[in-house]
């Protein structure tokens, strides 16, 4: 770690600069020589750090947007091409040309951050050995190995031994127990921001291994900070941790204003748009005008919560405009009830009993064709007749015919009857 942040020491006097410019705040509000001004100076250089990043951190969320709408043509691309291996690169290539879309623009902040994390890195390990370092003369490195937050020195790390930590003035167990604090803090803030993007901000109908790739890393991510954090000296905890939490926030921030269309989070977000058009008959900022802009123009490729929404605000009475304003429209409210009567009139899935039964009644029901004996005028004879005149006595009431016993019974098969198998005997 040493040799890695000593390739970063073009940058050392920048940061040590910005550290001494903040400590020299805080120190008038908090002391010099405490660890709140030495530990404000570490979460102010984040801040500022985090705050020039914005516009990295935008870029990554449209990159980001974009890889997980082109995972579906990305993956038909690798099946066609499969045995081709330049022909695959040549056409992602082109592809990513076309939508404008750098796979390593996800990765810019993280990047941009490495230099200063590293050059903080060299900053304290210089601290912890007695050395000056930048603009940190021998009077603010005194004042540094003074500073202790919770008891813990700020350039005392996990594994230091006992004798190295009693040299900075403090107890093994003060550092221990405060640095593993803060390694479980800065694992759980980095897991809950990838859980919460994986279950609110990912469109959930489309299926790639994009997303399997991002489940991955929400479990080792944690699991890095982790094993790497017992090298940390605390106020490389105190940067990591804060910067934790800033894109933790920031994370909420947009999955709460600017969701991916198709997730659970545009779903909640259209939702409270709804309640508040609806409230007020009006769209009432330019942003969310853009938002209804948007949904209307898209037409029949309206995801599932857009015509959602769309749907509730005819219901309303409500009908969104090419412009991203709404009137009131009272026919868009009658074509949303006759859809929904439309929905609630649709018969009942009947069961096969049902189907056989009424199959069978319309079979009795149906009325009998004329022979052509009948069709030409002359009476028409029975099968029990032969050929025989038609007797024209009727026969007494209390003797039934034969032929009637027989329609009686109706659950009986007409003809011979088939024997049972010896074993239902």
């Amino acid at each position: 770690m040493d040799t890695i942040a000593s390739l970063f020491s073009f940058i050392t006097t920048p940061v040590s600069w910005v550290i001494v410019q903040f400590h020299s705040l805080y120190g008038m509000i908090f002391g010099p020589d405490t660890g709140w001004a030495w530990g404000l100076s570490i979460v102010s250089l984040v801040v500022l750090i985090r705050i020039c990043l914005i516009p990295l951190f935008v870029k990554q969320i449209k990159s980001t947007r974009n890889m997980q709408v082109l995972q579906p043509k990305m993956k038909a691309i690798q099946e066609r091409y499969k045995n081709d291996k330049q022909r695959q690169s040549e056409e992602m290539m082109k592809l990513y040309k076309e939508t404008g879309t750098n796979p390593l623009s996800s990765c810019l902040p993280i990047l941009a951050q490495s230099p200063f994390f590293f050059a903080l890195y060299h900053v304290l390990s210089s601290i912890a050995s007695g050395k000056t370092i930048g603009v940190i003369d021998q009077g603010l490195l005194d004042s540094a190995r003074q500073a202790h937050i919770f008891g813990a020195p700020l350039a005392a790390k996990f594994m230091d031994s006992s004798e190295k930590v009693a040299s900075l003035n403090a107890t093994l167990t003060d550092v221990r127990v405060v640095t593993a604090i803060m390694i479980v803090l800065m694992s759980a803030s980095q897991f809950y921001t990838q859980r919460q993007l994986m279950t609110k901000n990912v469109d959930l109908t489309v299926k790639t291994p994009y997303m399997q790739q991002q489940k991955m890393l929400m479990y080792i991510f944690p699991l890095i900070f982790a094993v790497t954090g017992v090298n940390f000296p605390v106020g490389v905890l105190v940067y990591w941790l804060t910067t934790n939490v800033w894109t933790m926030g920031q994370q909420m921030y947009v999955i709460n204003q600017n969701p991916t269309p198709g997730s659970k989070a545009q779903d909640q977000y259209l939702g409270r748009l709804l309640k508040t058009i609806t409230a007020h008959s009006e769209v009432r900022s330019r942003r969310k005008r853009n938002i209804v802009q948007a949904i209307v123009a898209k037409g029949p490729d309206r995801n599932d919560n857009e015509r959602k929404f769309v749907t509730s605000l005819a219901k309303a009475g409500l009908a969104a405009q090419p412009d991203g304003t709404v009137i009131k429209s009272d026919t868009a409210a009658a074509e949303a009830e006759s859809g929904a009567a439309a929905r609630r009139q649709q018969p009942k899935r009947q069961t096969k009993a049902q189907r056989q039964a009424a199959a069978a009644q319309s079979g009795t029901d149906k009325p009998e064709q004329p022979t052509d004996s009948e069709a030409a005028g002359e009476p028409a004879k029975t099968s029990l007749q032969k050929g025989e005149p038609q007797d024209t006595k009727s026969k007494p009431s209390g003797k039934p015919a034969a032929g009637s016993a027989r329609q009686a019974k109706s659950g009986q098969r007409k003809g011979q009857q088939r024997p049972k198998h010896p074993s239902k005997k």
